[in-house]
């Protein structure tokens, strides 16, 4: 698979707590150089880097990150203020625990509600499957399309486990026709990579990707 192919799938991502600006730097000059879909960056650093590479860059950042469990009033503010300050792509984190609860209006409704606020900037809704069963699994597939998130995407990188195949597949089963897929977690390889673009994911979120395709 030719690697333009993946990277322009790509949000490339750095959300370490310890990241510099140095190495956001470093993570925006590669996704230029590259042509990746956006970099994935803390929200912290949004307004530097608009006003560092302002329309050379898209800019994705995350809300409710990476527990979920944020008041959803919390992550109104946090998606407000991440746009305000220049930011076209929000990954939030549904609260796991309301899903382990059952509470799959309640979950809708807050990713509703962050829609409202994005309007036309991309939402992607992370539901952390390595905590959910297939039927919690399924059950976020109709809240993600019910409540018009653009993306469903698997995992935050944070928990226990990352992407899976088997996710992806059973997403595509379950999302509607205007829902995409993101994989993100554990993806290490090219063959990990050219895996996830074949099942259908229109973005891949790793820290890797510009490296393995040198």
């Amino acid at each position: 698979m030719d690697k333009k192919e993946i990277l322009k799938r790509v949000d490339h991502t750095l959300l370490k707590a310890y990241a510099t600006w140095e190495d956001i730097v470093t993570l925006c000059e590669e996704a230029i150089a590259n042509e990746t879909a956006s970099v994935c960056v803390p929200p912290a650093y949004i307004k530097r880097i608009h006003d560092t590479y302002g329309e050379k860059i898209t800019i994705c950042t995350v809300v409710g990150f990476p527990l979920g469990y944020s008041v959803t009033e919390a992550k109104i503010a946090e998606t407000r203020k991440a746009i305000e300050d220049g930011a076209d792509e929000i990954d939030m984190v549904v609260n796991i625990s309301d899903v382990k609860n059952g509470l799959y209006q309640k979950v809708e409704e807050e990713i509703r509600a962050l829609k409202e606020v994005c309007k036309d900037k991309i939402l992607k809704v992370i539901i952390e499957t390595c905590y959910l069963t297939n039927d919690e699994k399924i059950a976020m597939c109709k809240a993600v399309t019910d409540a018009g998130a653009d993306y469903i995407k698997t995992s935050t990188g944070f928990g226990t486990g990352g992407a899976a195949i088997e996710d992806i597949r059973l997403f595509k089963k379950h999302i509607g026709p205007n829902v995409k897929i993101k994989a993100a977690g554990g993806i290490s390889t090219r063959e990990d990579l050219e895996a996830f673009v074949k099942e259908g994911c229109d973005r891949i979120g790793t820290s890797r990707a510009v490296g393995l395709l040198q």
